[in-house]
C-alpha cells in the first residue's frame, strides 16, 4: 500500500508545522479570505464557464484557485504592512478556505449543466426535431439560480455522516484534493513560496498576453466568418470540411495538460468522423434525409453524428460503471474477510492485489501510527457537524425539492424527484467512493442513467425530454458537490484545516457560484446572437439526442439507430480490449485511443481536436528542450491561457450585449473567388 498522507516516506510533513497552533474558526474564515474568494471566484466562473460551454466539461481549478488564492493574499499581507496595518497571519489553513471556496463557486459551471442539460432544454439543441412546447424550455435566469440553489446543496450534506469512514477508516486518496493540499503545505515554507511566485509571475504574462491577443482579433471581426479565427491553415478545402486552426487559446491550453493519449484520441475520432463518416451520410443526402432540413435539426447529417456520438458515450459509461462498480464489490468483500483470515493465521488471497490497495486494514492501521497521521485524525475528529444535523438537513432541503422543482419544470411529478432523491445516498457513496480512487466523477453517467429512465417512464408526449434532461440535473449537482466536498474534506484533513470550517467555505462557494454563474451565462447566452458565435455546446446535442432516445426516439433520422447498435458495439469492445490490456500489461495498452474521446470527436468541431493536438505538441518538444522547466511552469502557463481566453471572452461578451462592431474584417478566399471579388470591386469602383 501506498502512504497516502506521506509523499515522501519517512518525511514528517507536519513536523515542520508543528511548532504553529491551529487557528481557530473565526481565525480561518476571515474577511479577507471571502473578499479574495469572490474575487476569485467570478474570475475562475468565467474562464469555467467558457470551457464548459465550449467543450461540456471542466477541468480542475483546484490548483490554480490555491496557487492565486497564495499569491494574492501575500500581495494584499505586503500592501498592509505598507501602511502599517494590524491583521492576521496567512496561514495554510486559510489558503484551503479560499481554495475551497473558489472551486466550489467555479464548480456549479458543471454541476449546473450549462454547456450540457440546461442548454439541451431549448430550442437550438432541438433544432426544430420537437415542435410541441412540452418539450422545448428556453434558459431564464430567475429559474436557473432558484433550480441551483434547490439542488447544489442538499449534495453537501449526503455524506457528511460518512466523512471519518471515507477519509480516516478507508483513507480513500482522492487524488487532486490531495495533490492541492500538498500544494498548499509548500507553500508556506521558504522554498515553496519561492516557486509559487514564479508562477504566478509566469501564469500573470501568459494571461495579459492571451486578453491582449483576444482584443487584437476582435477588430478584425466585423461579420461572421471574419477574424483570425476562420484562418485556413490547411487550406480551403480542408476548411469546407472544418479542419482549421482557430487560434483558441484555451483548446491549446487544454492539450497542454492533458495526457498525450487524450488529445491524439480526440484526432483520431475527428479524422473518422469528418474525414469517413461524415462524406459517407453526406453521399446519402436526399435517400436517408431531406436536403430541405436545416443545419440546425437533427434530422440531418449533424443528427447522425450526435446519435453515433451518444451511442459511443453510452457504451463506455456504461463499461466504466459497471467495472467501477464490480471493482468496489470486490474491495469490500475482501475487506470484510480479511478480519476472518487474519484469526486464522492465514494471509488468504494476500498475494493478490487489491482493486482499491487503501482498503488494507493491517496497513492502515500501521500507517495511523504516524505523527502525521494522529495529529491530523486529531484536528479532523474534533470539530465537526453533528450527523443528525446533517440527515435533517438533507430530509428538509430534499422534501424542498420535491415540492419546488415540479412547479419549476411541470413535466417532470413529485414522485419522480422524491425517488431520485430516496436512492441518491446510495449511489452518492458508489461515486464518492470510485471518486476517491479513481479520481473519475461519474456523476454525469448516473446523470445520464436518471434521464434515461425518468424519460421513458413519462413519454415524449408528456414531456419526457425536459423530465430526463432535469432529472439529470438533480443528480448530477447532487453527486457533484457531494464529491467536492468529500475531496475538499481531504484537502482539509491533509492542511489540518477544520472540518466545519471546510463545509463553511464550501457553503459560502456554492451559494457565490449559484449567483455567479448564472449571471456569467446570461451574458454569453445573450451575446450569442446572429452573427456572434461565442460557444459551441457540443455536448448540449449531446444530452439532448440521450433525453429524445429515452422519452421514445421521436424526430431521429432515418437508419441511426442501425448506426447507433453498431458504433455502441465497437465502443464497447474497444473500452473492453484497453481494459484487458491495461490489466494483462500488454505493450500496446498506452498506445490504446480513449472510447470517449474517439465519441466526443463526433459531436464538437474538427478545429478542437487541431487546436488540442497542437498544444500537446507544444508541450512535447517544450519537454524535449528542457524538461525541468516544463514541468515546474507549464501547469501556470495553461492556466494562463485559460484564464486569459475565458475572460477575453468575458469582455467580448460585454461588447456585443452594446451591439458594438468590429472596424474591419478578414476573409480568406481563392485565388478564382479573389479575380471575381476584384472585377466586382472595379465595377463599384468605375460607377
Amino acid at each position: 500500500m501506498e502512504h497516502v498522507n506521506d509523499p515522501q516516506e519517512g518525511i514528517s510533513t507536519e513536523r515542520a508545522f508543528e511548532a504553529d497552533p491551529i487557528p481557530s474558526l473565526s481565525e480561518t474564515i476571515t474577511l479577507r479570505s471571502l473578499v479574495l474568494s469572490l474575487i476569485l471566484g467570478a474570475s475562475l466562473s468565467a474562464v469555467a464557464m467558457k470551457i464548459s460551454l465550449n467543450s461540456g466539461f471542466l477541468p480542475p481549478l483546484t490548483i490554480p484557485a490555491g496557487l492565486i488564492g497564495f499569491y494574492l493574499s501575500r500581495a494584499l499581507i505586503r500592501v498592509l504592512d505598507y501602511f502599517e496595518v494590524a491583521h492576521l497571519p496567512f496561514t495554510r489553513q486559510e489558503n484551503t478556505v479560499i481554495q475551497t471556496c473558489v472551486a466550489a463557486c467555479s464548480a456549479i459551471t458543471f454541476s449546473g449543466g450549462f454547456g450540457t442539460y440546461i442548454l439541451a432544454m431549448g430550442k437550438e439543441a432541438a433544432g426544430g426535431d420537437i415542435g410541441d412546447g412540452k418539450n422545448i424550455v428556453e434558459p431564464s435566469i430567475g429559474r436557473l439560480i432558484t433550480f441551483l440553489f434547490l439542488v447544489s446543496f442538499s449534495g453537501m450534506f449526503i455524506l457528511m455522516p460518512l466523512r471519518k469512514v471515507m477519509i480516516i477508516r478507508h483513507g480513500l486518496t482522492y487524488p487532486s484534493g490531495m495533490a492541492t493540499a500538498q500544494l498548499i503545505n509548500s507553500f508556506h515554507t521558504p522554498q515553496g513560496a519561492n516557486n509559487a511566485r514564479q508562477q504566478v509571475h509566469i501564469l500573470f504574462r501568459s494571461l495579459g498576453g492571451t486578453i491582449f491577443w483576444n482584443a487584437f482579433q476582435w477588430f478584425f471581426t466585423a461579420a461572421k466568418g471574419c477574424g483570425f479565427r476562420a484562418f485556413p491553415v490547411f487550406g480551403l478545402e480542408a476548411y469546407k470540411h472544418g479542419f482549421y486552426f482557430d487560434f483558441c487559446m484555451t483548446n491549446i491550453a487544454i492539450g497542454m495538460l492533458c495526457p498525450y493519449i487524450i488529445t491524439v484520441s480526440l484526432f483520431i475520432g475527428s479524422v473518422i468522423s469528418w474525414g469517413i463518416v461524415s462524406p459517407y451520410i453526406a453521399a446519402k443526402e436526399g435517400i436517408w434525409y431531406t436536403t430541405e432540413l436545416s443545419t440546425a435539426t437533427l434530422g440531418n447529417m449533424r443528427g447522425y453524428k450526435v446519435f453515433i456520438g451518444v451511442s459511443m458515450i453510452l457504451a463506455d459509461g456504461l463499461f466504466n460503471f459497471l467495472s467501477i462498480m464490480l471493482c468496489t464489490l470486490c474491495a469490500m468483500y475482501k475487506r470484510r474477510r480479511q478480519p476472518m483470515q487474519g484469526q486464522d493465521g492465514s494471509d488468504g488471497d494476500s498475494d493478490m492485489q487489491l482493486p482499491f490497495h487503501s482498503l488494507n486494514a493491517a496497513e492502515q492501521q500501521k500507517t495511523m501510527q504516524s505523527f502525521d497521521d494522529r495529529r491530523r485524525a486529531q484536528v479532523f475528529v474534533r470539530d465537526h457537524i453533528p450527523n443528525g444535523v446533517s440527515i435533517l438537513c438533507y430530509i428538509l432541503l430534499s422534501a424542498l425539492c420535491v415540492v419546488a422543482i415540479p412547479y419549476l419544470y411541470p413535466q417532470i411529478r413529485p414522485h419522480h424527484v422524491a425517488l431520485i432523491y430516496l436512492a441518491a445516498p446510495v449511489f452518492a457513496f458508489c461515486d464518492a467512493y470510485g471518486f476517491g480512487v479513481t479520481d473519475m466523477n461519474l456523476s454525469s453517467t448516473y446523470g445520464k442513467l436518471a434521464m434515461l429512465l425518468v424519460g421513458s417512464v413519462v413519454g415524449c408526449d408528456n414531456g419526457g425530454v425536459i423530465a430526463g434532461l432535469v432529472s439529470c440535473g438533480i443528480v448530477m449537482a447532487t453527486m457533484c458537490n457531494s464529491n467536492n466536498l468529500m475531496q475538499e474534506l481531504k484537502t482539509g484533513y491533509l492542511t489540518l484545516t477544520s472540518p466545519r470550517a471546510v463545509f463553511i467555505s464550501q457553503a459560502i462557494g456554492t451559494g457565490l457560484g449559484c449567483v455567479i454563474n448564472p449571471v456569467m451565462f446570461w451574458a454569453f447566452y445573450k451575446a450569442q446572437d446572429g452573427d456572434t458565435n461565442l460557444f459551441d455546446a457540443p455536448y448540449a446535442r449531446v444530452y439532448r439526442g440521450i433525453a429524445m432516445l429515452s422519452a421514445g426516439g421521436k424526430g431521429l433520422p432515418l437508419h441511426s439507430l442501425w448506426l447507433c447498435k453498431l458504433f455502441f458495439a465497437l465502443a464497447l469492445a474497444l473500452s473492453v480490449f484497453r481494459d484487458v490490456a491495461s490489466r494483462k500489461q500488454w505493450r500496446v495498452a498506452p498506445y490504446m485511443p480513449s472510447t470517449i474521446c474517439v465519441a466526443i470527436a463526433f459531436v464538437v468541431p474538427a478545429r478542437m481536436p487541431i487546436d488540442m493536438f497542437l498544444g500537446s505538441l507544444v508541450m512535447y518538444l517544450w519537454r524535449r528542450a528542457d524538461s525541468g522547466k516544463a514541468l515546474t511552469f507549464s501547469a501556470a502557463v495553461a492556466s494562463g491561457l485559460i484564464c486569459g481566453d475565458g475572460l477575453g471572452n468575458l469582455l467580448s461578451s460585454m461588447v456585443a450585449l452594446t451591439h458594438a462592431t468590429a472596424p474591419m474584417c478578414i476573409k480568406f478566399v481563392s485565388s478564382s473567388e479573389n479575380v471575381k471579388l476584384d472585377a466586382f470591386l472595379a465595377t463599384l469602383t468605375r460607377t
